[in-house]
């Protein structure tokens, strides 16, 4: 007796019997078979059920990601926006002054550099700093 492999393993089941007529109408097509009309409805279903997966083990971690993106994205809008007022603002203060003098522009380093370690402070202790604290409560109402 000689045996042969087919790398198929033969599956009994029960179908209702408006399925089996589906099936039956399907099969009479020429080309088709009942078996690979349901390894290709099997594979369908497989796949549909492990994106199904993949979204309920990562959407949460997705969303999340993105709302997180949408919140910084605003964030540096706004902060682009700001800058680009006060240096507008700055440029059209300024136009029409005469050229600083030596002291002038000494003066205007060390108010410079205080200024950058001010900033470097409040970046340090951002619960001092009011425009992080508009930010925070912007944040917690919109959701």
């Amino acid at each position: 007796m000689v045996t042969v492999k087919t790398f198929k393993t033969r599956h009994q089941f029960y179908l209702s019997d408006d399925l089996s007529e589906k099936l039956e109408a399907l099969a009479s097509e020429p080309g088709s078979s009942k078996t690979a009309i349901l390894t290709d409805a099997f594979r369908a279903w497989l796949a549909r059920r492990g994106a199904t997966e993949l979204d309920e083990r990562f959407g949460v971690r997705l969303d999340r990601l993105s709302s997180a993106d949408q919140r910084l994205e605003h964030k540096l809008d706004f902060v682009a926006e700001a800058l680009g007022a006060f240096v507008q603002h700055q440029l059209t203060m300024t136009a029409h002054q005469p050229p600083f003098e030596p002291e002038t522009g000494q003066l205007g380093l060390q108010r410079y550099r205080k200024f950058v370690d001010f900033v470097a402070q409040r970046l340090a202790r951002p619960d001092q700093s009011p425009v992080a604290a508009a930010i925070v409560a912007q944040d917690s109402t919109s959701g």
